[in-house]
């Protein structure tokens, strides 16, 4: 671009890139590279300056696009970016800034080119503009060495090898946003790339022994959460004598000796530090999407997480990023609710997080909360979550993950909040308003039908069915909890017995006959104490009488039904949440975390 650029506004006229994507050969020796290297203008830190980089510079890529095939230009400014990459950790260690910017702007230019290629073209189209040179035109040569592969390795070297400091931060960052360009191919196509040309080379190729090393410098980057450096620091030298020695204790972190393992792709990895980071984190929805990869495909870190006294910690943000559920983007509000899911897969988890007791949790607003445990403010935000959707988004994929969740949990209910157990019964009765009004809207439209032969009408059928499900998964949540728990939650059964009248309906219909023979019979059974009892009694001396009519209430008299226990299956995504579930995969091969089981081995990360 040229020691001259330092707008993006100028960049569209600027001679270099003119030349760079002209119909002129240029050869990798020649002094032009030099020149074109030398510009210093800030690279963009959000997406709106991102977007209008783009715009700037489309023109001139599409142009290269175009006279690439005539001049191999491409792969000859990718030769000179491999060229310095072999002298770059000698040039960090002996801080030699202009080197390093220099290398720095080859790859933010060889990124933003690959952005535009990538949008526009498949990966074989991509693949044959890494091989063409300057002959006849569209012509290449076969037996050249293979640019794509040699670059991806270099790519997964400099992340790996080069020591994270001050001057080279920006480079570092730039070969993982480098490293994402290239592996989202399947953002642009509709169809599965079961063959991905990238993630061949990456598993399969020269990039392989680099991979688990990848991983865990990924991870650490994940874990220090190293500050940007001050602007520039990758072009003017700082003032300090110590760049040797923070060059030695920076590349320590970044080679980790090996410890013996039968998995060539284990590594150790210190697991507290991690959960401590994901903990931190969770504001993002990068975070939230790590953690639900190590979560799903790492069973060491499942059992490690599952395993702590803290889970506090980790389960928190997660429900505070299903509260502000308005604020957030479905995507991130998915991936904490599978989190949600996968945790309450485990009986332990769904004991001990009754036993965890919280004081004054400030973002729950819908009342003062001064003393609630950890299972019964998790049951009222996916209550809340479940409300939500069932009036604005009306998603069922959310609905079935949230009843699930609950579903999971409700043997192990263990001494619920009043509120807790009233909002259960709270969701019951919208549940139950809802079946009326689609039931009424049902029959006249049915009346409709025999006095108009013209006019279509809406089937409800479809949706009297949906609500009828959602009905029968709630009175199986109660009926689990009752079955399994009931001495344990009083206050579920003071809101049962207050909101008796709204069961009455459901006693002799077909579709939950069986389900509600447990719940009609702790109605019938704790009202008829209640009555013995007398009128005008407090709230401390109903549940009182719940109490002792727990240990009155013969166990064996309470059918027993099959245990609810639901599981995480990723294959059942719906359709419209692929193209934002690839984009995951795309930001987890991005940090080492791959995703495809039935081509790779998953890491074994052992903690340290």
């Amino acid at each position: 671009m040229g020691s001259n650029s330092s707008r993006i506004g100028d960049l569209p006229k600027n001679e270099y890139l003119k030349k760079l994507s002209g119909t002129e050969s240029v050869s990798e020796n020649d002094p032009f590279w030099n020149q074109l290297l030398s510009f210093s203008f800030p690279a963009p830190t959000s997406s709106t300056e991102l977007k209008l980089l783009e715009e700037a510079t489309i023109s001139v890529c599409r142009s290269l696009v175009e006279n690439n095939p005539r001049t191999g230009n491409l792969g000859a400014l990718i030769k000179v970016f491999l060229s310095r990459t072999k002298e770059l950790k000698l040039s960090a260690e002996c801080q030699n800034h202009i080197f390093i910017w220099q290398t720095h702007n080859a790859l933010f230019i060889i990124c933003c080119l690959l952005k535009v290629f990538i949008c526009e073209m498949s990966e074989e189209e991509l693949q044959l503009h890494f091989t063409y040179e300057e002959k006849s035109p569209g012509s290449y040569s076969s037996d050249s060495e293979d640019l794509l592969e040699e670059l991806l390795c270099c790519l997964m070297q400099l992340i790996t090898d080069i020591p994270l400091l001050d001057i080279t931060y920006e480079i570092s960052v730039e070969a993982v946003s480098t490293m994402v360009v290239f592996l989202s191919c399947q953002l642009f196509h509709k169809e599965v790339l079961r063959q991905s040309i990238s993630h061949k080379y990456l598993m399969r190729g020269r990039c392989l022994p680099y991979t688990s090393k990848l991983v865990k410098t990924l991870l650490y980057n994940f874990i220090r959460q190293e500050k940007p450096p001050p602007p520039g620091a990758h072009v003017l030298p700082q003032q300090s004598d110590s760049g040797g020695l923070l060059y030695g204790l920076a590349s320590g972190v970044a080679n980790s000796s090996p410890f013996p393992s039968s998995n060539p792709h284990a590594f150790q990895i210190n697991f507290n530090s991690l959960y401590m980071a994901l903990c931190e984190q969770q504001t993002s929805d990068q975070a939230t999407l790590l953690l639900y990869t190590l979560l799903h495909q790492n069973s060491n870190i499942r059992t490690y997480m599952l395993a702590r006294t803290d889970m506090e910690n980790l389960v928190l943000p997660i429900l505070e990023i299903l509260y502000h559920v308005e604020e957030r983007n479905s995507h991130h509000v998915y991936m904490a609710l599978i989190i949600l899911l996968i945790l309450t897969e485990d009986d332990g988890f769904n004991r001990s997080i009754h036993e965890v007791i919280l004081k004054n949790i400030t973002w729950y607003s819908e009342r003062v909360l001064t003393e609630i445990s950890l299972g019964s403010l998790l049951i009222l935000v996916v209550i809340r979550t479940i409300q939500y959707n069932m009036t604005r988004t009306r998603d069922k994929y959310l609905h079935t993950n949230c009843l699930a969740a609950l579903a999971n949990m409700s043997a192990q209910f263990r001494s619920l909040h009043q509120y807790a157990a009233q909002r259960i019964i709270s969701l019951f009765s919208l549940l139950s308003k809802k079946h009326n009004k689609v039931l009424e809207q049902a029959t006249q439209s049915l009346r409709g039908s025999l006095s108009s032969n013209d006019v279509p009408l809406p089937d409800y059928a479809q949706d009297l069915n949906v609500i009828e499900e959602v009905i029968r998964m709630m009175l199986e949540i109660i009926n689990s909890c009752l079955t399994n728990s009931l001495h344990h939650n009083p206050n579920l059964v003071y809101a049962l017995l207050y909101k008796r009248d709204l069961f009455e309906q459901f006693r002799t219909h077909p579709s939950f006959q069986d389900i509600m023979q447990n719940i009609d019979l702790v109605i019938t059974f704790f009202s008829s104490r209640l009555l013995q009892a007398g009128a005008e009694l407090s709230v401390e001396r109903v549940l009182e009488i719940i109490k002792q009519g727990v240990v009155a209430l013969p166990k064996d008299r309470l059918k027993k039904f099959p245990e609810l226990k639901f599981k995480y299956v990723e294959e059942e995504q719906p359709e419209e949440f692929f193209i934002p579930y690839v984009w995951s995969l795309v930001y987890n091969t991005a940090v080492g975390l791959y995703w495809n089981p039935q081509d790779i081995q998953l890491f074994t990360m052992d903690s340290d």
